[in-house]
């Protein structure tokens, strides 16, 4: 698009100055009034747009009930009539057959009877008598007396069994064991304290101890502790039933005293 030419300096200052001369003018003429002119009156109608009725909503038709069933026609009853019972036809009789009278045979003459004697009996002859039969004799049979019930069998005893070897108690004071005496503890002899700790202790078959308590106190808990702790690691001889080593309990009675 080509772009308009500048204008000149002197073209540009008469257009301003006809403008103002315009402008002066338009200022400095007298004023005259326009004429009035009435008003010319405007009618307005109100136009009523025309409703066009909606179109009808199509009603659906109405279902046809189905024509009802027509009613079940009963069936039409028959009527039997009594059937009678023909007679049956009667036999008529049989008429007998014309039976033809025998006819007389000729009857021939026979010659007279001629008699004879009569047999005579024979004579009765008696049958001999019966020879007589002998009847056994019935012995007499002794009962034989009943049977004595055989006595039962005494009852075998179970043999009983062989007594439980004596068991011999740990020993604990052999020579050959070298079991060391429990310490006197000094506070305990500085106090005066003294008296005897009886230790119940459980010895295995090895000779060692499985378990070890107080049975009975001296009174002196330094001492109790004392006589447990050395005894704890004694050696016994062990138990022995029969020549069996067998596990068992024995008291060890330890005594302290400050005389000794």
């Amino acid at each position: 698009m080509p772009f308009p030419q500048r204008l000149s300096p002197g073209l540009l200052a008469a257009v301003i100055l006809l403008h103002l001369g315009g402008v002066s003018l338009a200022l400095f003429l007298p004023y005259a009034p326009l004429p009035m002119t009435p008003a010319t009156p405007l009618f307005v109608s109100l136009i009523e747009p025309t409703m066009t009725p909606p179109d009808p909503t199509p009603v659906p038709p109405k279902p046809t009930p189905p024509p009802p069933k027509p009613a079940p026609v009963p069936p039409p009853i028959q009527t039997f009539k009594p059937i009678t019972p023909r007679p049956a036809p009667v036999a008529e009789p049989r008429r007998p057959d014309p039976v033809e009278a025998p006819k007389p045979e000729p009857v021939h003459s026979e010659p007279p009877p001629v008699a004879t004697p009569a047999p005579r009996p024979a004579p009765m002859v008696a049958p001999p008598p019966p020879e007589p039969v002998e009847v056994p004799r019935v012995e007499s049979v002794r009962a034989e007396p009943p049977p004595q019930p055989v006595p039962a069998p005494a009852p075998v005893e179970a043999p009983k069994p062989a007594p439980p070897l004596p068991v011999t108690q740990p020993r604990f004071n052999a020579d050959y064991l070298d079991n060391p005496k429990p310490p006197y503890p000094r506070v305990s002899r500085r106090m005066g304290e003294e008296g005897e700790v009886q230790l119940r202790v459980s010895v295995d078959a090895g000779g060692n101890v499985q378990q070890i308590e107080i049975h009975r106190g001296s009174g002196y808990p330094r001492l109790d502790q004392s006589a447990l702790q050395t005894v704890r690691r004694w050696r016994f001889v062990p138990a022995r039933q029969g020549n069996q080593p067998v596990s068992s309990w024995v008291i060890v009675p330890i005594q302290f005293s400050l005389r000794s």
